[in-house]
């Protein structure tokens, strides 16, 4: 089954805050090299994405999706859960 993305930035995360409604907390880990000292750095980024159904549990890991402003921090929403 393919699935349309029309050019919305998709991502990968694991679930660390459940406690809102309709609102879950992901956090995705890229790793870059520090450009002039070449070190190896782990960045954590928080996303605030919208699940309609408040299915997702902590630690779990889904796929998220850029949508529109959903409210002042909510730019993602959940599109299926993984693990």
């Amino acid at each position: 089954m393919k699935e349309q993305t029309s050019g919305k930035h998709v991502k990968i995360g694991k679930v660390i805050s459940n406690k809102m409604d309709k609102t879950v907390v992901v956090s995705t880990t890229t790793i870059t090299q520090h450009p002039r000292f070449k070190k190896i750095i782990k960045k954590i980024t928080k996303f605030y994405a919208h699940d309609e159904k408040n299915a997702c549990q902590i630690n779990d890991q889904v796929k998220i999706m850029e949508t529109r402003p959903l409210s002042k921090l909510k730019r993602w929403r959940v599109v299926e859960v993984i693990k």
